[in-house]
């Protein structure tokens, strides 16, 4: 199967992630494509190959040429919660003229190059779109059909000599709780790659440290005809609470290596409400600042009314992975060797954001990220260029050759 004819198939089957379902995996459809990858996998000789309870889908080739270096690459099969995965249509535009780019003529949704100026970047290319009503869910089935690609050439061309090589699909990426159920010791890898980024030449192994805070607002609800020095509007101190909060560091004002606080889900009544926010910062040490912003803004609302209205749960969730993958800087180098074969500039660039690929380095096995060529993750404007898919495929073909 071709590249991306596999990606298109993918895509078509919903994995949306669930944020609020507590249970693993977070929705039970992401168990259709694990299934499918599975098949797959199989009929790619893998026969070690399983999919566990958690909708993890695992599977090792051995080395054909008795190599000791056992390579692992992880990709995530859920899509964001920001937008709808199901029935999606890709269409794929040929030879991009650089303009705007009309994906739904009837519902007017247009993707301009005022708004999104890289466009322009992709001129000349041929890219996949969506029809503006889902998501496209390069993020990350790019990283996916990429992976399988890999294992489909090894299979046509028995001939080409490899490493050992370990495969891990996840469940759950989007909601911060893809690696934790992941089984390293079946996984089975001396280091890793998450194949899960954007541009193509890219090789990134800082990304930002990584807190959730819960801030729940118990409020006194009164008919508001008799509610004078009585009612505590949950709704309105949780506003309070927002605003007491540095406006700069939400992330529509940051950039680069700057962190921030970002209210991701608010809802409740009169008296009740529950914010959710995602804290990150690349520095450690700014990161605490940032949740003792979070502790001052809730002893202040709570000094004012005289009572715990405010409930905070702050909970850690990732670290940034510079810090264990700066002594096995080798990983990271291999990939760059690579792409300057291919023809690219590498680079590295902060994460502004988190992949699996984090949260395994702690706990022992270093995964830096590679490009696979989408972009505009988590929205309608999401798209994929089809060159750079194929120059990401054959990046993780090369890093397995020994």
């Amino acid at each position: 199967m071709e590249l991306i004819e596999r990606f298109i198939n993918y895509v078509k089957i919903d994995t949306q992630s669930d944020p609020n379902s507590h249970v693993t995996p977070s929705s039970a459809k992401q168990f259709n494509l694990a299934n499918v990858l599975l098949e797959e996998l199989k009929g790619l000789g893998i026969e070690d190959a399983f999919v566990d309870e958690n909708c993890i889908v695992y599977g090792h080739l051995k080395s054909n040429c008795g190599s000791n270096v056992k390579l692992g690459f992880n990709a995530h099969m859920d899509t964001s919660d920001a937008m709808s995965g199901a029935n999606v249509k890709p269409r794929i535009i040929k030879n991009y003229d650089g303009k705007d780019i009309v994906l739904n003529e009837e519902l007017n949704i247009v993707m301009k190059v005022e708004d999104f100026p890289d466009l322009i970047k992709d001129k000349g290319s041929d890219l996949i779109v969506t029809d503006g009503t889902t998501l496209l869910g390069a993020d990350d089935k790019a990283g996916v059909a990429e992976i399988m690609n890999m294992l489909q050439y090894l299979h046509d061309h028995p001939e080409v000599k490899h490493h050992n090589i370990s495969i891990a699909f996840t469940p759950d990426e989007e909601i911060g709780e893809g690696a934790d159920h992941f089984n390293l010791e079946t996984f089975d890898a001396d280091y890793a790659y998450t194949v899960d980024g954007g541009e193509v030449n890219s090789v990134d192994y800082e990304c930002f440290n990584a807190t959730t805070a819960i801030v729940k607002v118990h409020g006194v609800s009164i008919h508001p005809g008799s509610a004078k020095d009585k009612m505590i509007n949950a709704l309105q101190v949780a506003m309070e609470f927002n605003a007491l909060l540095p406006e700069k560091e939400r992330p529509e004002h940051t950039e680069g290596y700057e962190g921030f606080n970002h209210l991701n889900d608010m809802s409740g009544d009169v008296e009740n409400a529950e914010m959710l926010y995602i804290i990150r910062n690349h520095d450690k040490k700014i990161l605490e600042r940032q949740k003792e912003d979070f502790r001052k803004a809730a002893k202040t609302i709570n000094d004012k009314y005289h009572k715990d209205i405010i409930g905070l749960e702050l909970t850690d969730a990732y670290e940034n992975m510079a810090e264990i993958i700066k002594d096995h800087m080798y990983i990271v180098d291999n990939a760059k060797k690579v792409l300057k074969e291919l023809g690219l500039e590498p680079v590295s660039t902060p994460i502004r954001g988190g992949t699996d690929g984090a949260r395994l380095t702690y706990m022992g096995l270093p995964t830096p990220n590679l490009g696979t060529g989408g972009r505009n993750f988590h929205g309608k404007y999401e798209y994929a260029n089809i060159q750079e898919m194929e120059l990401a495929a054959k990046l993780v073909i090369e890093l397995v050759k020994a």
